[in-house]
């Protein structure tokens, strides 16, 4: 097994390195004057199961184009088999069309992915479980309840507590949450007027006087959570807190958070966190390169993954 890692998410990285107990790959990845991408892998992969580990996060065109180069760099260097390991996929919200002579990004990224010569892709809480068909390759996609859960038991014991879907393509999510810890199960009804703006509308379920936990996968501009926070309280909610896969957080998102009636937003490291992040007394990151380690180790073992979830 060969581990690569890319510059978007060095620490995940070395973390799941750290969990294999397998070094990383010497690479160097590096720009020209043009902002040219370079990448070179520095050892021997030939007939190896490659592993390249690279979120397509900010600034995700860069990362996107680092991580397509090392695929193509892996397969002219006779490896044999590359697993792309994208713990954020990017593009993921651009999954159908959303008017007349608008894209679908995400299968292009898809079939970028594919063209550069990857085998399979190991991905976490796709935004849209059907970006999944866009490739003609095995696609692991990776749940957060084994993070999220062991977290939300040990922080909550012995209190009430409601799960809460911010809007409704994310029930399915949140009701497999809840049905694991036993809780309550409640839906934000939204309207979105226009992209990266909502406003709640209702709360369908009963939240008085419970400990509320807003669940999704994504956090990007704040303003669906922070509304639905506060829509919570007004309802009777105790304490509000969110759990959240991906901590996009662009913008104003931290200000937004930090005036917010949430008591915490937890979120993984799927994402490299800012020192801005870092330094919020609102926000927790929660590592995933155990799962992530675990899910590599089964690939390369030809092991179940779906196990892990059971």
């Amino acid at each position: 097994m060969k581990l690569i890692s890319g510059n978007s998410n060095r620490n995940l990285s070395e973390a799941i390195s750290a969990y294999l107990d397998v070094p990383l790959t010497q690479s160097t990845i590096k720009n020209f004057a043009d902002h040219e991408i370079f990448v070179e892998i520095m050892e021997n992969v030939r007939g190896e199961d490659t592993f390249f580990i690279q979120s397509t996060s900010r600034p995700a065109n860069d990362h996107l184009m680092e991580l397509l180069i090392a695929i193509d760099a892996l397969k002219r260097g006779s490896a044999r088999r590359i697993t792309a390991v994208i713990p954020y996929f990017g593009y993921a919200r651009q999954d159908r069309k959303t008017g007349g002579r608008t894209p679908i990004s995400a299968k292009l990224v898809a079939d970028l992915i594919t063209a550069a010569g990857a085998h399979r892709v190991l991905t976490m809480e796709l935004h849209a479980g059907q970006i999944q068909g866009f490739f003609n390759m095995p696609v692991d996609n990776l749940v957060s309840g084994p993070v999220f859960q062991p977290h939300i038991q040990e922080t909550f014991e012995g209190e009430k507590l409601c799960i809460v879907s911010p809007d409704v393509g994310g029930v399915v999510r949140a009701r497999a949450l809840a049905k694991r810890l036993g809780a309550d199960l409640a839906i934000i009804d939204k309207r979105r007027e226009k992209a990266g703006v909502s406003e709640v509308m209702h709360v369908i379920g009963d939240v008085d006087g419970k400990i509320c936990i807003l669940v999704d996968d994504i956090v990007d501009s704040g303003g669906t959570l922070c509304n639905a926070a506060g829509a919570l309280k007004e309802k009777g909610a105790k304490q509000v807190y969110a759990y959240v896969v991906h901590g996009v957080l662009s913008g104003e998102a931290l200000k937004k958070i930090e005036a917010s009636p949430m008591e915490k937003l937890v979120i993984t490291d799927s994402i490299a966190a800012t020192p801005e992040m870092q330094a919020s007394n609102k926000i927790q990151q929660l590592s995933v390169a155990n799962l992530i380690g675990e899910a590599i180790l089964r690939t390369s073992e030809e092991r179940s993954i779906s196990a892990l979830f059971k």
